[in-house]
């Protein structure tokens, strides 16, 4: 039956027939007038997906107690020589800044930020609940990263329609990242070059030793290991 739809019928004799709205009409004609309508049955209607949790920050910046509890995500372009480009797409924990998840290819389809959040979900291990949070980007609200986060027992969690706040915590640190990986507006020989060298940057100095003032100075791995060890 179509979406929307509901059964109607007038009596235990009637043959009913479907109505978007629930109004009482039956095959046999008897019921309401042809121009007479109910009013809508909200509970006939199927429900619109949700595209933030109720707990979204008006200020456009997660704030998580802990780790794995709210992961962000965005996608940048970094420069190859000849004017070609590579895209990187990024998962951050929202408490430690880390980067649990990245990758990086020539073109940005669904499957650059799948297989991001695929690295991420195996590296961590998040309990059910966390909130994966980008903007309303193709590659965020298709349909097969929709299913992925289900599937991982997360929510997803869009950006607001013309608010360009709302992923800002995603976005920052993109120019920083541009300037130390290629000074002077470089550009990378090759996208094998540029996989390298994101490489290193993120797994090693960006999350084990680049200390972020938003944390005390320290490092992502540093701030998660202190905070481990007061939980404690």
């Amino acid at each position: 039956m179509p979406g929307g739809m509901a059964l109607a019928a007038c009596g235990p004799s009637c043959k009913p027939r479907a109505t978007r709205w629930g109004a009482t009409r039956c095959a046999a004609g008897c019921g309401p007038a042809d121009n007479a309508r109910s009013a809508p049955d909200p509970s006939a209607r199927v429900p619109r997906r949700p595209t933030r949790p109720p707990s979204w920050p008006r200020t456009g910046c997660w704030t998580s107690p802990r780790p794995n509890q709210v992961w962000v995500g965005d996608i940048t372009y970094l420069p190859l020589v000849g004017g070609r480009w590579c895209y990187l797409a990024t998962w951050r924990d929202a408490c430690s800044r880390r980067v649990v998840g990245w990758n990086l290819a020539a073109q940005m389809p669904a499957g650059l930020v799948l297989m991001a959040l695929e690295q991420a979900l195996t590296l961590r291990q998040p309990a059910p609940g966390l909130i994966i949070h980008a903007d309303r980007g193709s590659q965020y609200t298709s349909l097969a990263c929709r299913q992925h986060i289900e599937a991982a027992g997360a929510l997803a969690s869009y950006a607001r329609p013309g608010n360009p706040y709302d992923n800002a915590q995603a976005e920052a640190g993109w120019s920083t990242l541009k300037t130390e990986l290629l000074p002077g507006g470089g550009a990378f020989a090759s996208l094998e070059e540029a996989q390298l060298e994101v490489a290193y940057y993120l797994d090693t100095y960006f999350n084990l030793d680049r200390h972020h003032s938003a944390l005390g100075y320290r490092s992502p791995h540093q701030f998660e290991a202190d905070l481990l060890n007061h939980l404690l």
